[in-house]
């Protein structure tokens, strides 16, 4: 059973047992549920540890000390229980013995303050007589704080409770301990297992203890006072006295009468100035139950029309007390004036909710659900996911009775929700195409808005040429419309098509977003068009002007009541921190990410991406492939095209690595294909190096360079400073790869002056782990360039001191060298585990061997060597043998050894707990996550140590 004395009481309860030369005399009042005898049973242990003389009086129940008790005179510890209880007689049986305690004696008397005979005298009215000598203090218990019923839940039932679940627990018991503990229990015994939803914390009901007390006050009560407790239990909350007199039915005189009768009786409380209520907010749901239906009914429509009398008019509350009074026609009426003012407020999600429960009413009246669809679309489409608003729309967009407007506004908004929330573009589209042609006519305004939604570019699917063309009809349609919101809107999709693309003037349709407007369907426009420009600045590189765009549209969402769209600017942060190298602690936030948006796959694929991305520097590939393919949600070709093309280009990396040339070509040219196809070019920076690399590596060079060739006139004169960057990589991959066949160490030096051209570019950016990556690449060509052997795998140990050539070949060694040093260096600090040991064992077969050195290896009879390290980081981080021995040019059964020997000296059971052990990997919290690093094209071949 879980304590209920509060930390403050501890200290009380230690005093009260302590050997004082003085008597003690301690009042202790709460509430019912609020542990008074939970702390006298404290003090009663803590009594008998200290071998103190403990009696017990428990009033009311004729169970209070015997004469010779009531009568001693030696030091003892009276522990009087629920004194409220006791008649005058007993009352003053217990007078006498306080006034006469024993210097060493204490007495500890509780009482509910409620149900006190007289209110503030727990003794009753008579004076009582305390000794000079006599210390007395009164103690208040409280209910418990949040923090405290969320350690009692989770103690209870786990840690698998939703934030809503444990505010709405906290909320409906008032933290009053005995309440929580019950409902607790309520909860641990349901059927189906309880999973820790609001839902059922508001389905599991009042307790039955807590039910049998507010009820047997209430009817304790004469019949003509009950209807004030009644009145409070139907409104549900803490009302004024005139309110809940007016619901009650009875008039001034007679309400009041009832009111004081009962607080008195304490089945009402005094909860503020001029508030009265119940002490539980659960008790409500059980007097409410308790009442017959007419009875209630009539209350209820009581409370409407004093609610709707109020200024403001609560709406959404008045609704609730309508549809409970039968009137259903003042319900609906009351429903839409609660979602107009919800929208009007920017609470989108709650008048969604509350149209989503008047919509699947069975038997709503056609002229109803023409009324409130449009109002429940327009704040769906601003608010975030709901799929139960998507099949209410799909079924009323089948209704042919309603009018061909109506329709057609629902259809453009059902497209919508299908295309952003839901990730369905295939049946976005179609909706939006169909609202289009429907609404041309009769609503142009909204015509145009389906017409610039056909223009988003990160659809797949069609080209950008007719994107182009949905654009032109837009700019048309809204200008004949007249309408300030919809040409905002349009606005807003011309900034999109204009700064992914590229085009020159894209920066300067940007300033006409009108910031500073006062029309809130205006501002919600500006804030998409300004997160949509920054999320095309990250993706272009325009790193600084993201962090503006980012910071001012998440501010322009967040005041114009946009969460759909502040959460799209959230995912568009991930992106920019991944590229910038802000990794630390960037997994955990793209998994908590996905936590709250993981129902939306367009917004949470920006997480899933960068978080399989950060798996795969890592080295856990098995993890990298679960992220990138969105973990079953969703597959990777409804993927917006920018993001598709992201995760094919890791994926394609992944299989290189993996040896797995044929599969790498194949998704190549399948998501080549896709962007091709698509026309954005500046979309194809993450996935050319590595399908150029992937051709060229299965023998389609020709391939290869038709795609270079098409990145390049794609990307023409457009400011896109990742893509151009991407495609001199891309041209550095062609030379190195095709250098041994054709041009040897020339083509090798070409390229890497192309990989040094490349880092320069993304030094610039900045994109920190792109620019190690293309350094590392030029490193490696010189390399082979200059040494005896050629290009090729390089034995490990193999004195790299003398390579061929010239002094300025040595220089060139030599500098290559410092430099895949500094790359191991900017690997390691960012946490790129993969890349990091990929360098340092490439330095390993280049470095010359050091002089003077003893015959044999070094000893690490009790710590690991660093190649152990090195490959238990590697295999704790998730990789195989046969990948790890990919990555450090070993053998699968050299890496086995070393493992083996690692798992000894550290004592880890398994490969994963090497990440925590001394000397082995660092474990994921203590370490940042890290980008894709690069397979190394040198290493393929199985060589020993």
């Amino acid at each position: 059973m879980i304590a209920t004395c509060g930390p403050a009481a501890l200290p009380l309860a230690r005093t009260l047992v302590q050997k004082r030369a003085e008597p003690l005399l301690l009042f202790v009042e709460g509430a019912a549920g609020e542990g008074k005898s939970h702390l006298l049973q404290e003090v009663a242990d803590l009594a008998e540890a200290a071998e103190k003389t403990c009696l017990w009086w428990r009033c009311g129940t004729g169970g209070g000390p015997s004469p010779e008790d009531e009568h001693r005179r030696t030091p003892a510890l009276w522990l009087v229980e629920d004194v409220h209880r006791a008649d005058e007689e007993e009352l003053r049986r217990l007078r006498r013995v306080l006034e006469v305690l024993e210097p060493g004696s204490a007495a500890a008397v509780t009482y509910r303050p409620e149900e006190l005979p007289v209110p503030a005298l727990p003794l009753g009215g008579s004076p009582m007589t305390y000794p000079s000598r006599m210390t007395v203090l009164r103690y208040r218990l409280a209910p418990w704080n949040e923090e405290r019923v969320r350690q009692a839940a989770v103690q209870a039932l786990g840690e698998d409770w939703t934030r809503e679940a444990l505010r709405r627990l906290y909320e409906r018991t008032g933290g009053v301990p005995r309440v929580v503990v019950d409902l607790l229990a309520a909860l641990r015994e349901r059927r189906p297992v309880f999973t820790g939803t609001a839902a059922e914390v508001e389905a599991a009901g009042t307790p039955a203890r807590l039910a049998e007390l507010v009820l047997s006050r209430t009817y304790a009560l004469s019949p003509a006072d009950r209807p004030v407790v009644w009145a409070a239990a139907v409104l549900g909350r803490p009302a004024g006295r005139d309110e809940l007199i007016a619901v009650s039915g009875l008039g001034a005189t007679r309400g009041n009468t009832a009111l004081l009768r009962a607080l008195e009786g304490a089945a009402l409380a005094e909860l503020g100035e001029d508030r009265y209520g119940f002490a539980v907010p659960l008790e409500a749901p059980a007097v409410r139950a308790s009442l017959p239906g007419p009875v209630r009914q009539d209350l209820h429509g009581r409370a409407a029309g004093v609610l709707s009398r109020g200024q403001p008019v609560a709406w959404d509350a008045v609704a609730g007390h309508r549809r409970a009074a039968g009137d259903s026609r003042r319900w609906l009426q009351a429903v839409e004036k609660a979602a107009e003012s919800a929208a009007a407020a920017s609470r989108h999600q709650h008048a969604v909710t509350l149209l989503e429960q008047t919509l699947a009413t069975p038997g709503l009246p056609p002229q109803a659900r023409a009324r409130l669809a449009p109002l429940l679309a327009r704040s769906a489409v601003t608010g975030l996911r709901s799929d139960q608003t998507v099949e209410v729309l799909t079924q009323i967009v089948r209704d042919s009775s309603l009018p061909s407007s109506v329709r057609g506004e629902l259809r453009l908004d059902l497209g919508l929700m299908l295309g952003n929330q839901t990730g369905q573009y295939a049946e976005g589209w179609q909706a939006l195409e169909t609202a289009a042609a429907e609404l041309r006519e009769v609503r142009p305004d909204l015509a145009a808005r389906a017409m610039a939604a056909l223009s988003s570019p990160y659809w797949p699917g069609d080209s950008v040429d007719v994107h182009r063309g949905w654009l032109c009809d837009a700019l048309d349609a809204a200008d004949a419309s007249g309408d300030d919101a919809t040409r905002t809107a349009v606005l807003a999709n011309r900034v999109t098509l204009a700064t992914h693309c590229a085009e020159p003037d894209a920066w300067e349709l940007v300033k006409e977003l009108p910031r500073e407007t006062t029309d809130p369907a205006c501002a919600r426009q500006a804030a998409r068009g300004l997160c949509n420009a920054a999320d095309a600045a990250v993706w272009l590189g325009l790193h600084e002007r993201a962090e503006d765009l980012l910071a001012e549209g998440r501010d322009l969402s967040a005041r114009s009541g946009a969460p759909y769209i502040e959460h799209n600017a959230l995912g568009a942060q991930l992106l920019q921190a991944w590229w910038t190298g802000q990794w630390p602690g960037l997994a955990k936030r793209c998994e908590d990410f996905v936590a709250t948006t993981a129902d939306m796959p367009g917004i949470a694929s920006d997480a899933y991406i960068v978080r399989g991305l950060l798996a795969l520097a890592q080295g856990d590939w098995g993890e990298a492939a679960s992220w990138l393919s969105q973990r079953g949600t969703s597959g990777t070709e409804s993927l917006p095209v920018p993001l598709a093309a992201t995760a094919a280009g890791a994926l394609i990396r992944l299989a290189l690595a993996r040896q797995e040339l044929e599969a790498a070509a194949e998704q190549a040219r399948a998501a080549w294909a896709v962007v091709a196809g698509k026309g954005v070019w500046s979309w194809a920076a993450e996935l050319a190096p590595w399908a150029v690399e992937a051709l060229t590596r299965a023998g389609e060079s020709a391939t290869a360079h038709a795609m270079v060739q098409d990145f390049a006139r794609g990307l023409d004169r457009g400011d896109a400073p990742a893509a151009r960057a991407a495609l001199v990589w891309s041209r550095a991959v062609l030379a190195e790869t095709g250098a041994p066949a054709r041009e040897g160490r020339d083509g090798l030096l070409r390229a890497a002056e192309l990989y040094r051209e490349a880092a320069a570019a993304y030094a610039r950016l900045p994109r920190p782990y792109a620019q190690a990556l293309a350094a590392e690449g030029a490193a490696r060509c010189v390399l082979a360039a200059h040494t005896e052997a050629g290009p090729g795998p390089v034995a490990e140990g193999a004195d790299m001191s003398a390579p061929a050539g010239t002094e300025s070949s040595r220089t060139s060694v030599l500098s290559a060298v410092t430099e895949l040093e500094s790359c191991a260096q900017r690997f390691t600090g960012l946490g790129a585990v993969w890349d990091a040991a990929r360098t340092r064992t490439l330095l390993r077969t280049r470095q010359p061997a050091k002089k003077g050195r003893p015959p044999g290896r070094p000893s690490h009879a009790d710590e690991l060597s660093p190649r152990e390290a090195e490959v238990a980081q590697l295999a704790a981080s998730g990789l195989t043998n046969r990948e790890i021995a990919a990555t450090l040019h070993l053998s699968p059964r050299t890496v086995e050894q070393h493992i083996a020997r690692a798992m000894r000296k550290t004592g880890a059971l398994s490969r994963r707990g090497l990440a925590s052990r001394p000397g082995g990997g660092s474990s994921d919290s203590e370490r940042p996550f890290v980008r894709q690093g690069q397979p190394s094209r040198h290493g393929e071949e199985e060589l020993g140590s």
